[in-house]
């Protein structure tokens, strides 16, 4: 399985090792998102960097829909319909964006539809913050 991080808050009057740990996850910007693998090495950056982002993890039709819309390869064109979306999409899933040298380790997202909620708590409180479980897709489907 693989996890789904979606950046929230920007980086104002945040430290540095925390802005270091956001570019090392290709996170640069608010609405960015990511896919990585369930690693203990990602737990501590997300551990880390929990005030800045939320998680969970992502199902395949949701990394087929993102590739598909929001995709791009690395030398900077948009992935084609032709193109096997499902292939990659499972690449994805086992090794993580980062890890896949056909496609750009971001996605690149609106603000969601009905507007963050909180961006200051936890989501286990009410916020947009954290952890949330499988209902990280629902939060990509209303960003694309």
């Amino acid at each position: 399985m693989a996890w789904m991080i979606i950046r929230v808050r920007g980086s104002i009057h945040a430290r540095h090792d925390i802005i270091a740990t956001l570019h090392a996850l290709h996170l640069n910007r608010p609405n960015h998102a990511t896919v990585v693998p369930e690693a203990p090495d990602y737990r501590g950056m997300l551990t880390k960097v929990q005030g800045y982002v939320t998680w969970g993890e992502v199902e395949p039709e949701t990394v087929e829909l993102l590739l598909a819309q929001r995709g791009v390869r690395a030398d900077g064109s948009a992935l084609g319909a032709g193109e096997d979306v499902a292939a990659v999409g499972r690449t994805v899933l086992s090794a993580g964006l980062p890890a896949t040298h056909t496609v750009r380790p971001l996605f690149r997202l609106r603000a969601p539809k009905g507007g963050w909620r909180s961006t200051k708590k936890a989501f286990a409180v009410g916020g947009a913050l954290g952890y949330r479980g499988r209902a990280i897709n629902d939060l990509a489907r209303r960003m694309l």
